[in-house]
């Protein structure tokens, strides 16, 4: 229920917005999936740094098949992209799963730029200039100019609040609240019976499932692709994205992927060579003043019931 209204009111917010609101939008709802996948990871005490690879995959998928297989449809590109992206993270989950702290870090960004390098030398996936694509369709129906846009609006808004939705009841399942376990002890996890590694792996894999879906929905936003899509850069782009919003709530990821695309643009828009210096400034403030995230702040909004308080119903 909440999803379908919150996918309501971004539908009508995309009829009254401005046009390059709506488009920087739209990208910032795909960017913020891939985000999600890493707040998943970081309720298990892990944060990786290599997801561009999985956005890569998603984006190369959609694109390739876009252009060389003809399907146009936007929903089946995303659908695929999520499949490659998963089949290309299952090998890894296993291995990356054992490892914790800075080697977890630094062994998904290797897989990250191992993927940019060969996407870099590989002439027929575009090389270096990577490629273009053109505009989507769904079931069937091709819009024009402007409408384009709000096709493309109304495809990342409903697929963001439906994974939104499904991330929300995993974090609140036995397995979710399993992950916030291994991150406080994972000794005391083992104990009880649960393995920490097939946590760890599962939360890797629904992550990578949702960086492809990402990467999908940005190549047919953006309309071309390149190697950067798997660079380290991008990758520091969605964990900071991830820390800004922290890991208690799903909203406060979405939120933070915003913010940081309107920063970005404005940034650049008056300080053109300094705007990754705003960027800076913006996370370090937050770091200090906010150290769990936007998304403790929201958590604390919400209603609480007391403790010894009866639940509704109860005598």
């Amino acid at each position: 229920m909440v999803c379908t209204l919150a996918f309501i009111t971004l539908l009508g917010l995309g009829l009254i917005l401005p046009k390059w609101l709506v488009f920087l939008s739209t990208i910032a709802l795909a960017n913020g999936l891939v985000s999600l996948g890493i707040m998943l990871m970081m309720r298990s005490g892990v944060v990786p740094f290599g997801q561009g690879m999985v956005f890569a995959v998603g984006g190369y998928t959609a694109a390739l098949l876009f252009n060389r297989a003809g399907i146009t449809d936007a929903l089946a590109l995303c659908l695929l992209g999520a499949v490659a992206a998963l089949l290309i993270a299952l090998p890894f989950a296993p291995l990356l799963a054992r490892y914790r702290g800075i080697f977890f870090a630094m062994l998904t960004l290797a897989l990250s730029m191992v993927l940019y390098g060969i996407l870099m030398k590989t002439s027929a996936l575009g090389g270096s200039d990577g490629f273009n694509v053109t505009r989507p369709t769904l079931l069937g129906f091709r819009p024009e100019g402007a409408n384009a846009t709000l096709l493309m609006w109304g495809v990342t808004a409903g697929i963001t609040c439906l994974l939104a939705g499904l991330a929300r009841i995993y974090c609140d399942s036995t397995r979710g609240l399993l992950s916030l376990a291994v991150r406080e002890n994972e000794l005391r996890v083992e104990y009880l019976g649960m393995s920490v590694v097939n946590i760890v792996a599962w939360n890797y894999l629904l992550a990578a499932i949702f960086g492809g879906v990402g990467g999908a929905l940005s190549v047919l936003a953006l309309g071309h692709i390149d190697p950067n899509f798997s660079y380290w850069t991008t990758s520091g782009e969605f964990v900071f994205v991830a820390i800004l919003a922290g890991y208690q709530s799903v909203t406060a990821v979405l939120v933070s992927s915003l913010l940081l695309e309107l920063v970005r643009s404005f940034s650049s828009a008056y300080f053109p060579n300094t705007w990754q210096l705003a960027l800076g400034i913006f996370l370090l403030l937050v770091i200090r003043f906010i150290p769990d995230g936007l998304g403790s702040q929201m958590y604390r909004l919400l209603p609480k019931r007391p403790r010894n308080a009866p639940a509704k119903g109860e005598p």
